[in-house]
């Protein structure tokens, strides 16, 4: 199906973890599928509501803090995604984990976990955190990579970010997609992943 499989190894062996310190584990599902007759990958990705507190309107990957009763990252991951887009956990093909991402701003350690997922899949979302589910194609994305000027609390600043139609990708989520699009390289893809 594809010239790339994705490592088979879920733990993040020789991956540099950020200093410890304060910062809080969260976990997040980069979901993945293939679409259409050429099979072109997709990435799932959720709009976070206009009226939340942290965060809000922006685009994101399903995810969240680590809760106590989580067996490890992999669950909160699964867990979350669950929760915030209604994706079942027996349709999630983990697939391998890309490095963990810190937050500037909230003191989060963000670890991703990659995700083979069905492509159809009838979305429910959380009405308490996600405005909309997207689902972009991985060349759209990279064809919307881009460096941009964002205003956040009074403050301007530039940023790497995608832009895809009249959606802005930037901050963690950014960093994680470039992550994403690191590995894909390295693997001498062309952005085709073997999901089935």
């Amino acid at each position: 199906m594809s010239a790339f499989t994705w490592p088979p190894e879920l733990s993040a062996a020789g991956i540099q973890q950020p200093a410890p310190g304060d910062q809080v584990a969260a976990a997040v599902l980069v979901p993945l599928f293939l679409q259409g007759p050429e099979e072109e990958p997709h990435v799932v990705l959720t709009r976070r509501r206009a009226d939340l507190r942290r965060h809000a309107g922006e685009i994101s990957f399903p995810g969240g803090r680590r809760d106590a009763a989580d067996a490890d990252l992999a669950e909160t991951a699964l867990r979350e995604a669950e929760e915030e887009i209604g994706l079942e956990r027996v349709h999630v093909r983990l697939l391998g984990e890309l490095p963990p991402t810190s937050t500037f701003a909230t003191k989060y350690v963000i670890h991703p976990f990659v995700g083979a997922v069905p492509a159809g899949i009838a979305w429910r979302l959380s009405p308490r955190e996600v405005d909309a589910v997207l689902e972009l194609s991985l060349s759209a994305l990279s064809a919307g990579r881009t460096r941009t000027q964002i205003e956040r609390r009074g403050i301007t600043f530039e940023t790497d970010a995608f832009v895809v139609d009249d959606h802005l990708i930037w901050g963690a989520t950014a960093r994680i997609l470039e992550n994403l699009f690191e590995r894909l390289r390295a693997g001498g893809s062309d952005d085709r992943l073997a999901l089935a």
